[in-house]
């Protein structure tokens, strides 16, 4: 195998386990700030209980994200050498950014929110909780900043000196709102809401279907079922946006993303289906004339194909278009379970739906997917570029990476990630099990009233 797929195989192994970890902390972030505010105007100590909870979810959350992170750094010099040298002098600055304004931020107030309970009045207490929602929220701000450069590179200069030729920064402005940044910030950041609401809702059903802490299993399920319904609608709208920005930008990543073949003609939407590559066709349900319709607003509007392009500038089309169905199927099911939720809440008897409860402790594992196939029609139909139409993906892997030292690194990697995994859910069930403390055990009828 040569070192550029033995590369990718290994980033995207460690990236994709990596992104496991800060949805969840960017979403448990918003949760604990609303928790401690309502503490803050209210008193009630059950707020106060709930917010100690989640923030000791959320440390075990940073503390993986951080150990899982610092691998891919390390990656961008000794497999992606040349990708590196291309872009230094624009990412320098974004990363340092990164780490001076996000991860610093985040890392030393989470120091405050877990150790100064007892030593920090509540509204500075509360204070320090906001920092590090914001140190979560500002970490994505700049790592979003630097992929969406990759996918639509703007404000820069090529440079071809006696060195290795490397884009240089002429408009650092033009560098942060590239076109496709906040798009996709704000349809990760939504996505990220949505792993933080249904890790909610999942741990808040396990309790109520247990009868275990019973007013505070009620009080975060309702939190997390306004906060999941919020995110879900926004991720809905968001998307949109950024499919008609990939569109116009990218055009070749979303005929892959719909299995688009013809060019200048109008398009439907496909539900689901199968890409016959020799035949040129996809198999499947598909609703006529829909993408045009969404894309372009115009029931007529011509989409461009993958015929308008060389063949060796097609991304995968078959693994596109399925990582791209595959989260806006998974987001569509965790809508219709949303929407359930609430309709029966509004009849007050969600409660009695203890099958509905059953369904929410597995659906944390619903965001998280559809983030992960989210994150790889994103990489998967940019290729074969690493910079969007400047730099290919085979030009970017350093030169001395040999195949057999990549794959003991892969090897080692699954191992220690099978650890991490492994300690990380038992943690996480341990501090399930333990449940809030200092928390009174009242029946949900109770809790209920208590609560509304």
């Amino acid at each position: 195998m040569d070192p550029l797929l033995a590369s990718r195989i290994q980033f995207g192994f460690t990236i994709a386990f990596h992104y496991l970890f800060p949805p969840l902390s960017i979403g448990l972030g918003v949760v604990m700030v609303a928790m401690e505010t309502a503490w803050v105007m209210s008193g009630r100590a059950i707020y106060r209980e709930a917010t100690r909870f989640w923030a000791r979810i959320f440390g075990l959350t940073f503390a993986m994200g951080v150990a899982t992170g610092i691998v891919m750094e390390f990656q961008f010099g000794t497999n992606w050498g040349n990708y590196s040298r291309f872009v230094g002098d624009v990412f320098g600055s974004i990363l340092a950014a990164e780490g001076l304004f996000a991860f610093f931020l985040e890392s030393g107030a989470l120091a405050l929110v877990l150790f100064g309970w007892e030593r920090l009045s509540p509204k500075l207490h509360l204070l320090a909780t906001i920092m590090v929602c914001l140190g979560a929220h500002f970490s994505a701000v700049w790592i979003i900043i630097a992929n969406s450069w990759m996918q639509t590179p703007a404000g820069y200069r090529i440079v071809q000196g006696d060195g290795p030729v490397h884009a240089v920064v002429t408009d650092f402005t033009a560098v942060l709102l590239n076109p496709s940044f906040l798009t996709r910030l704000t349809h990760t950041i939504f996505g990220a809401w949505n792993s933080g609401a249904f890790l909610v809702l999942s741990v808040s059903a396990w309790y109520l279907l247990r009868r275990e802490h019973k007013e505070f299993a009620w009080l975060s399920f309702r939190l997390g079922l306004v906060f999941a319904a919020l995110a879900l609608s926004a991720s809905i709208l968001t998307g949109d946006a950024s499919a008609r920005e990939v569109a116009h930008d990218q055009p070749t990543k979303m005929a892959a993303m719909e299995g688009i073949f013809p060019s200048d003609q109008p398009e439907g939407l496909h539900l689901f289906g199968w890409v016959d590559m020799e035949a040129k066709k996809v198999y499947g349900v598909e609703i006529p004339h829909l993408l045009s319709l969404l894309t372009y607003h115009s029931y007529d509007a011509p989409v461009r194909g993958l015929e308008s392009f060389p063949p060796k500038d097609w991304p995968p089309v078959q693994a596109t278009f399925q990582c791209f169905h595959l989260m806006v199927g998974i987001g569509f099911a965790l809508t219709g379970l949303v929407m359930a939720a609430l309709f029966f809440w509004w009849r007050g008897i969600l409660f009695e739906q203890r099958w509905l409860l059953w369904l929410m402790v597995p659906s944390v594992l619903g965001p998280e997917l559809a983030g992960e196939f989210g994150w790889m029609t994103n990489e998967l139909g940019r290729q074969p570029w690493l910079v969007y139409g400047l730099l290919r993906t085979s030009e970017g892997v350093s030169q001395l990476a040999h195949p057999r030292d990549v794959w003991i690194s892969i090897s080692l990697f699954v191992i220690v990630y099978a650890l991490l995994l492994a300690l990380f859910i038992f943690l996480l069930i341990e501090k399930i099990r333990h449940g809030p403390v200092d928390m009174p055990l009242v029946p949900v009828e109770e809790g209920r009233r208590a609560s509304a």
